[in-house]
């Protein structure tokens, strides 16, 4: 039997795929769980329309992120705070602290775990750091510590 698995099922396929299976399997385990559903001409014209529309989806994300990539690229982002002899920071920037002064700054909202930091920022200078806006998309944004 012919099924259209719904969710990952280990051994069979990830989801979204057309898997075969044994009659027995497919009707005792994988349709009774929600784990799949049968494979009929129409289920299978729904699951090409849902993978067509998932990639136009993808698509536009990948446009939004070059998009986002070139501005952050272009822009110079400054953030003041206390700093004591030798150019040390009183505590650290944070990779929060960055995404809080590019919203304020530029009005761009990038959660703040895209931002790839070693180790938090304790020093006065200008700093690059690469910001993560999609799996192979990756900007480098210019960040400037002042006192």
């Amino acid at each position: 039997m012919e099924v259209i698995l719904i969710k990952d099922v280990k051994g069979i396929g990830k989801a979204g795929c057309v898997a075969k299976v044994s009659d027995g399997y497919a009707r005792n385990m994988l349709l009774p769980r929600g784990l799949a559903k049968e494979a009929t001409d129409a289920n299978k014209k729904t699951l090409a329309r849902e993978k067509a529309l998932a990639e136009e989806k993808r698509q536009q994300d990948i446009a939004a992120a070059k998009e986002q990539k070139e501005k952050l690229e272009a822009m110079t982002l400054t953030l003041k705070t206390k700093a004591g002899e030798g150019g040390r920071l009183f505590g650290a920037i944070t990779s929060k602290d960055i995404a809080e002064e590019l919203k304020k700054q530029a009005g761009m909202d990038i959660d703040k775990r895209k931002f790839v930091l070693d180790a938090p920022i304790k020093s006065v200078g200008e700093f690059v750091i690469d910001v993560k806006l999609f799996t192979d998309i990756v900007a480098k944004c210019k960040v400037n510590v002042v006192a």
